[in-house]
């Protein structure tokens, strides 16, 4: 079973967002960029994100060859060996810094969009709607405070000094 790479995720991230294929989503994010810029990001990360998938897999694959179940690498071979590994280390950092950023991007068009709210939120608004209790506002309170009584020590009285 093939992994499911970098790309796929974003992807797969994009597409549940925006609730839309990638194919349309990308015909959107070119014919009105501006009618919503988060997914003009998002599109170009994922552009990007495609490259260096791309550079992924062909340091692995380069990787792989030079260092396959009984080969023997030449000595001129093991500076290319050590410079595939860390091609391939920093494309695999690049690749994880654009599915940083697109992940933020949805987590920006998700607070964006007031209509779509938390499952803690909804839920606490049906359970006030079954209590059939309003909600407070935070530092209000529902009946006036009533006066506490102080017991202490009794103060001196003024009396005739000695």
């Amino acid at each position: 079973m093939p992994t499911t790479t970098m790309l796929d995720q974003a992807t797969a991230m994009i597409e549940n967002a925006w609730g839309q294929p990638i194919e349309a989503l990308e015909v959107l994010g070119v014919r009105r960029p501006s009618d919503d810029p988060l997914l003009r990001c998002a599109m170009h990360t994922r552009t990007a994100l495609a490259i260096t998938d791309n550079a992924v897999t062909v340091h692995q694959d380069r990787l792989h060859a030079l260092s396959r179940h009984g080969y023997v690498p030449d000595f001129y071979e093991l500076d290319r060996i050590t410079e595939t590994a860390v091609s391939l280390r920093v494309a695999h950092a690049e690749s994880r810094a654009y599915l940083q950023a697109i992940r933020r991007a949805v987590e920006a068009r998700e607070a964006a969009a007031p209509e779509v709210e938390a499952p803690a939120v909804r839920l606490a608004q049906a359970a006030v709607a079954r209590s059939g209790q309003t909600p407070h506002a935070p530092g209000a309170t529902s009946d006036p405070p009533s006066p506490t009584a102080f017991v202490g020590l009794s103060a001196p009285t003024a009396g005739p000094r000695r």
